[in-house]
């Protein structure tokens, strides 16, 4: 796609209010007071700005600020040459193509940044910032991007325009106040816009507001999200800047509060382990530990504070109409609110005005954390601390526990539902959870402590919910093969019964699995074969749970084999003709050790993660990696649908030493038998040619470990849990530049990696990208089906407009 720029909005070029309180041949604003501006000013002063207006009209207590219009910032683009060097630099632009992005939004932004401000409108803005001055100091502000199109119903640019915390002095805002506008250039902004057939460039407000010397802050909603009665509010506190409160950083402590008395129904006082506040000397933030102080444990909000915030949520939600979500903050005895918006988790019962009934009261909720397998389950709750107490815990029984590693999952086979302590969307119990169909919560902190065994809990794996009791069942389908018509019920796979065509793709839908007992039901659904047949399972029940070398030691290598070719079969027969593509062994040391035996073998390592694993074990260990090899090839004599798979490559010498491995086994004189590996090392972008060269003809790209690498980030850590994310624009050019490495190669590219199974929208990208397949877990199959199908005809037809253009 060709970037072009078009002219600035009418309403903006046409010097006049948008709004229609100003006559008409008035000037448009450089800056607007918050007091100045509602909801109908958003083309003047962005979403942001409008939206504080609105909240300042109606009287509620935000810290004081201004608005630097979209006037200003057409007042600099038009001064000098700088619209001009502008346009030139995104004239032609690429968007497909990461480095032109990155160079043409790199040199735009500088442009911008070093663009000399026109006197009148430097002079407003800093006229309006000394207001904010107290005694002859100049005030400690934020300074924020409001753009025009953010956060409508059409469009969302969360997260992608700058922010900047702690501005003081004169010099300072003026830096940030350009830095923001020439975050309206950042490479994720323009290919946000272009391929939304938005213009390449459109201006934005910025908002200049007084920073809350934070005493106390938090989050407050009008409806208990948990449980969606409108007759409560739910707000949660901590010490300090609020930030440790909306990222996770810290347990708040959680009251629920009566919406019409304002009495505390319900508190729960957290542990707080630090608090962030600012500086007085420097005005940075810094973390301030609690470990010996009174307040770690102490009750954050009093009781007059807990309605004063109570009663601000009632006024907030009034005047918009709809339960609110809202962040305020405390300095000093007042509060203030620093923003507020829809909620929009909600589900039908949020209509409701009133409170539950005695029989219809919603449970409480006992634990909360990241839903990571959906569908909700009841049964008694069973604590494990490790797998050795594997025999306590009885079939539909809910499995709480501090983290699961490969070697659990013959227990959460049986477990009608997961909780864990730590995790994040991308950890061993969330991946397994979802392709064994079973709900899951991970990330809580304290399940373990907080529930009991044999406790009565209803877990719901979607919203992230344990709730005490017995909740009221949907209707659950059928059990395929292999499943338990247990007391869970999970989402429901859209079958072909007739009601809806299943739309036919180009590019290739698989499925990931590890479950022998799931091949026959998922294979009879429409997907196009396995693209990720994880080891794992197999594996442990092949060796009896015991550590590999120590069998081979006891003589059992063959028996070993010939287990493992029975469970390849049970896949290759399932899906024949279709391809099954075997992921070999990818323990990592740690996990290893678990096993019987595994404490003479297995080395320590401070993080496994990125430690002894993958190819480098093969080469390292090529005796045991045979046995694998033999087990493949065994299973192939049968069924020719097989092929291999080798993990977390990380250079070309150790695949060049695993080629030779594989042809030195059986498999070397195999025909119709593909190598692939998978992508999950960085590096992979500068080693794929030679892996061309030795014969791979298939990428697999693992965007769990890809992520994780990219952005330095533990995917197991739930601390670090709000800042993975895989769509982030680092690992979407990572992602991007091997399949396009992999198309100019002549390799076929897919991904197996948990993105597009729990992001929607991912799978869209990669289809625009030209991924040939994409392998998703199974409780996503028809749903990212019908996602491939949209995006492919919405490429098409972008196509052809172009053609006819």
């Amino acid at each position: 796609m060709t970037a072009t720029l078009v002219s600035p909005a009418p309403a903006l070029a046409t010097g006049h209010r948008p709004n229609g309180d100003t006559p008409s041949d008035a000037p448009v604003p450089l800056v607007r007071r918050f007091a100045e501006v509602d909801r109908r000013d958003i083309p003047l002063v962005g979403g942001k700005g409008a939206n504080l207006g609105e909240m300042s009209r109606a009287a509620l207590p935000i810290p004081p600020g201004f608005v630097v219009t979209i006037e200003a910032y057409r007042r600099v683009h038009e001064g000098g040459e700088l619209g001009a060097r502008v346009r030139a630099e995104l004239d032609g632009l690429l968007v497909d193509d990461p480095d032109s992005l990155r160079e043409r939004s790199a040199a735009v932004r500088e442009l911008v940044a070093d663009a000399p401000i026109p006197p009148d409108v430097e002079a407003a803005i800093l006229g309006a910032y000394r207001e904010l001055g107290t005694d002859g100091e100049p005030a400690i502000v934020a300074v924020r991007s409001s753009a025009t199109a953010e956060d409508t119903t059409d469009f969302s640019f969360a997260g992608m325009f700058e922010s900047f915390l702690n501005v003081r002095g004169e010099d300072a805002l003026l830096r940030a106040v350009r830095a923001c506008w020439a975050s309206t250039f950042g490479g994720r902004v323009l290919y946000y816009r272009l391929t939304q057939g938005m213009p390449a460039e459109m201006p934005v407000a910025v908002v200049v507001q007084r920073m809350v010397r934070s005493a106390k802050s938090g989050v407050m909603f009008t409806v208990d999200p948990a449980t969606h009665d409108a007759a409560h509010m739910v707000i949660e506190a901590a010490w300090g800047l609020g930030e440790v409160v909306v990222g996770g950083q810290v347990t708040p402590d959680t009251y629920v509060v009566d919406k019409e008395t304002l009495g505390v129904v319900r508190r729960q006082v957290a542990h707080k382990e630090f608090l962030l506040e600012r500086s007085a000397t420097t005005g940075e933030t810094v973390r301030i530990e609690l470990a010996t102080d009174e307040r770690a444990d102490a009750q954050v909000l009093t009781e007059s504070e807990l309605r004063a915030v109570g009663a601000l949520g009632k006024r907030v939600e009034a005047h918009y109409g709809t339960p609110q979500d809202i962040e305020f903050a405390i300095e000093e005895d007042e509060v203030f609110l620093t923003q507020s918006r829809p909620i929009t988790t909600l589900g039908p019962r949020a209509a409701a005005t009133g409170g539950p009934t005695a029989a219809t009261a919603e449970p409480a909720v006992l634990v909360h954390g990241l839903g990571a397998s959906p569908g909700t389950a009841t049964g008694a709750v069973h604590i494990l601390a490790s797998t050795a107490d594997a025999a306590r815990l009885h079939d539909g029984e809910i499995l709480v526990t501090h983290m699961t590693s490969p070697d659990w999952v013959p227990i959460m086979r049986r477990a009608a539902a997961i909780v864990t302590d730590a995790g994040g969307m991308t950890s061993h119990a969330a991946i397994v959870s979802r392709e064994l169909g079973i709900p899951c919560i991970v990330g809580t902190r304290d399940g373990t402590r907080l529930l009991a065994d044999g406790q009565l809990v209803t877990v719901n794996g979607t919203d992230g919910l344990v709730t005490a009791g017995t909740a009221a069942p949907a209707p659950a389908p059928p059990a395929g093969p292999g499943e338990r018509p247990a007391s869970r019920t999970r989402a429901h796979h859209a079958a072909d019964d007739g009601a809806a065509p299943r739309p036919v793709t180009a590019t290739r839908l698989y499925v990931n699995l590890a479950d022998p007992a799931l091949a026959e039901s998922v294979a009879a659904r429409d997907v196009d074969g396995v693209g990720l047949l994880r080891a794992e399972f197999m594996m442990l029940e092949a060796l009896e749970r015991t550590h590999p070398r120590r069998f081979v030691e006891d003589g059992r290598g063959d028996e070993f084999v010939r287990r493992m070719a029975e469970k390849l079969r049970v896949f290759a027969r399932a899906f024949h003709p279709r391809p099954v593509v075997y992921r070999a062994m990818d323990f990592r040391s740690n996990e290893f050790r678990g096993l019987a035996g595994g404490d003479a073998y297995e080395p320590h390592e401070e993080n496994p993660m990125i430690g002894y694993r993958g190819c480098y074990r093969y080469v390292r260990e090529p005796d045991l990696f045979a046995l694998e090899l033999r087990a493949l090839h065994e299973a192939r004599a049968e069924f020719r649908n097989l092929h291999l798979m080798i993990p977390f490559v990380r250079t070309g010498s150790e695949m060049r030493e695993c080629r030779r491995l594989v042809d030195a086994s059986p498999l070397g004189a195999a025909r119709d038998f593909h190598l692939w590996v998978m992508a999950e090392v960085p590096s992979v972008v500068t080693w794929l040619e030679e892996y061309a060269g030795l014969g791979v003809s298939g990428v697999s790209i693992g965007s769990n470990d890809l992520t994780q690498l990219v952005l330095g980030v533990d995917r197991d850590s739930e601390l670090l849990a709000p800042i993975y994310d895989e769509r982030d624009r680092a690992v979407l050019d990572t992602v991007h530049a091997i399949i396009r490495e992999s198309h100019r190669l002549g390799l076929t590219c897919s991904i197996c990696g948990q993105a597009p199974s729990v992001h929607p929208e991912y799978a869209e990208q990669l289809v625009r990208w030209g991924i040939d397949s994409i392998s998703v877990t199974s409780d996503v199959l028809e749903a990212t089906r019908r996602q491939i199908a949209a995006a492919e005809q919405r490429v098409l037809l972008a196509a052809a407009r172009r053609m006819e253009g």
